[in-house]
């Protein structure tokens, strides 16, 4: 595919919370269409069975991945060859792997000469500069900030858009993922330097956008203390 087909665009990560009300096929495809009808260009979805049911649906530009939780790594996102064989075979006109350097069962360079032996772009899931520096070289297609603050112990809560300008000055192929739970900050991503922006839970995940507005009125109240009526 031509990666111009999702210059400034917006893509949807339609993957519901593992084991929730909307983890089926029909929620995701569901979830999928109305992304596209909303003006989303593309989108990035995970597992070869969902990301079959939406090539189905729709030849919009897919970026598939598969997430695994493994034993002997903390590698998460398409750890393994025969992830990328089934991405592809289901439909996936890019596949997204972990690009971070820490132990995996496959080297990342292997997994992006795999990729493109099947015809796909690579899409290399940052954390830091320097793991972008390394997907480039190894021959990556595109670098996200997907996995930025996601190394370390605590989860972060805002988009790292220094690192989306790092990422910048060394290719013009950024994808802006993490975080990102407001048009303006999806805005933000763009001047940043992102060519594409990946928006999940604030539109495809209700528990998660449920959940900040408890928060938010939990904390109200909570400060009010006995002023609370």
């Amino acid at each position: 595919m031509d990666i111009q087909a999702l210059k400034s665009g917006l893509i949807v990560s339609c993957q519901p919370v593992k084991g929730g009300a909307m983890d089926n096929a029909v929620m995701v495809v569901g979830f999928a269409l109305a992304a596209i009808d909303g003006g989303a260009a593309g989108l990035r979805v995970e597992s070869a069975d969902y990301v079959a049911a939406v090539r189905k649906a729709t030849p919009r530009p897919i970026i598939g991945l598969i997430k695994r939780d493994l034993d002997d790594s903390s590698v998460r996102i398409t750890p393994w060859l025969e992830d990328v064989e089934a991405l592809a075979a289901a439909g996936a006109d890019i596949i997204a792997y972990d690009a971070t350097q820490r132990p995996r069962p496959v080297a990342t360079r292997v997994l992006v000469d795999a990729i493109h032996a099947r015809g796909r772009l690579a899409m290399a899931d940052c954390s830091i500069i320097a793991d972008a520096e390394q997907a480039l070289a190894e021959g990556a297609d595109i670098v996200g900030s997907t996995l930025a603050g996601y190394t370390g112990s605590v989860e972060p809560t805002e988009p790292d858009f220094a690192l989306i300008g790092a990422m910048r000055r060394l290719t013009p192929y950024v994808v802006a993922e993490g975080n990102i739970r407001t048009p303006k900050q999806a805005s933000q991503a763009l001047v940043a330097g992102a060519s594409m922006v990946v928006v999940g839970s604030a539109i495809t995940r209700p528990e998660h956008v449920t959940g900040w507005f408890r928060a938010a009125l939990d904390e109200t109240v909570a400060k009010a203390g006995a002023r609370w009526p």
